[in-house]
């Protein structure tokens, strides 16, 4: 076991091995689930649909191409619909200059993927993917005209990433057949599927999209209905803290070689720039003016979007970057701006430790990992650990939050974050009851 304050200490040798062993364990173990037995029958997808030709959705469509599953990729107008698969083109020629594919093989995948303007082509799939920007009642326009047009039988899947699933389901007459369908940026590259059970969604359908994911090449995670699903969840509670810890004293470059250091390949501000700021930005901005006053936000990154700087793709964000060049450079401006804003939140800056960086931002995830077992969203704390390896960057050789956790000792972690509930108040650092237990007990969350 480690202690606490040494989160920036060296991973030796056995402790790296028993940590990988535990990432391939749980990479297994995520397609296990306890009610849906592995002889379920599964669904038939012969071809598929995407609803929205965006990043998202012509990703979806490279990878259903890349494993031989034909579909269809659906956008309101001709336009759109071109630059979409202008952009699937682009990718493949780029994989074909690098080498990774040779161009006989790029024209096959290409011609798996065909293109329409209207939601009736898909009228014969067997799975719909809608893959449109977050938006509730946009989804469920959607999902009544597809309970209208789509044949008995196919799934009905969204590619959101944290809304209520019940919600869309529940507007259609078989929400037997609704799940959530949650792919990551780049959806061709990235090799984690979330898939969503909502409250009537078939034994079968969550089989088959389990399974889908396998022929897709990526790792299949089961979660239940909750803001954020298991990854954003967790990564709300990394952001946020990484944000205040800016408002309290540190800057960016120092949080980000403290994750860095820890075994991340990118600090989160860095990681910031290179998906671009102003991501979620309407929507956070709308948020506003409804949102409980009750508890602090780090808004400070919203600030930084109306000034401009969204990151690598205007040459400034939280760091200026050299044309052509994607090297974060610190940059005086953005320091002074942070300092400044401290000064408006009246907030008196000090000195940060790495340390306190560090628990501040993986704590907090574990804390919420907790809850996420408590109620049931995740069904392991492998799963949360394999989430958070394959889509988030966590550093294999420490095996996940919740595995980090464990090797800690949860009663010292429970003491750290119920130190920092004191010493920042408020709901966010409220201990989970789960957690409080198993330190009491002298428990592991391995163990549940």
């Amino acid at each position: 076991m480690i202690q606490p304050d040494s989160l920036l200490a060296a991973v030796g040798k056995d402790a790296k091995a028993a940590a990988l062993a535990h990432v391939d364990a749980a990479a297994r173990a995520a397609a296990e689930i306890p009610d849906i037995p592995p002889d379920t029958p599964l669904r038939p997808i012969h071809r598929a649909g995407i609803i929205g030709a965006g990043t998202m959705g012509g990703g979806i469509a490279m990878s259903l191409a890349n494993a031989g599953i034909p579909s269809i990729l659906i956008d309101q107008s001709a336009e759109a619909l071109e630059r979409g698969l202008q952009r699937i083109r682009d990718n493949y020629a780029g994989s074909v200059k690098r080498g990774r594919l040779t161009q006989a093989v790029v024209d096959q995948r290409l011609a798996l993927i065909r293109g329409a303007t209207a939601l009736e082509s898909l009228s014969d799939v067997d799975l719909v993917i809608e893959a449109v920007f977050e938006d509730l009642a946009l989804k469920q326009e959607i999902f009544r005209q597809l309970d209208r047009i789509c044949k008995p039988g196919a799934i009905l899947a969204t590619n959101t990433s944290g809304l209520d699933v019940d919600q869309i389901a529940a507007v259609t007459t078989r929400p037997q057949d609704v799940v959530g369908a949650h792919f990551f940026s780049p959806a061709h590259v990235q090799k984690l599927l979330e898939v969503v059970r909502a409250a009537h969604t078939a034994p079968e359908v969550i089989a088959t999209l389990m399974d889908l994911g396998r022929r897709l090449g990526k790792i299949s995670v089961l979660s239940r209905i909750y803001p954020g699903f298991i990854g954003n969840a967790l990564f709300r509670n990394y952001t946020r803290e990484a944000h205040f810890l800016l408002e309290e004293g540190a800057l960016p470059h120092e949080v980000d070689a403290a994750l860095t250091r820890f075994g991340y390949a990118m600090g989160i501000f860095a990681v910031h720039d290179l998906a671009g700021n102003d991501v979620g930005y309407q929507t956070r901005k709308a948020q506003i003016a409804t949102r409980p006053n009750d508890r602090r936000y780090n808004d400070i990154i919203l600030h930084l979007c109306d000034l401009g700087r969204l990151g690598q793709k205007t040459g400034k964000g939280w760091y200026r970057y050299e044309k052509g060049d994607r090297t974060p450079h610190r940059d005086p401006e953005v320091e002074q701006f942070i300092i400044d804003y401290s000064a408006k939140l009246g907030i008196e800056r000090r000195p940060i430790s790495d340390d306190e960086i560090l628990k501040r931002c993986l704590f907090g995830m574990i804390n919420e990992g907790a809850r996420l077992l408590e109620q049931g969203i995740a069904l392991r704390a492998s799963d949360i650990d394999i989430v958070y390896i394959t889509g988030y960057g966590f550093p294999r050789q420490h095996g996940g939050p919740m595995y980090l956790a464990d090797r800690l000792g949860l009663d010292k972690v429970y003491a750290d974050i119920q130190r920092l509930h004191r010493e920042q108040g408020g709901s966010y650092w409220e201990p989970s009851p789960l957690l409080a237990r198993l330190a009491r007990e002298g428990g592991r969350f391995a163990d549940l």
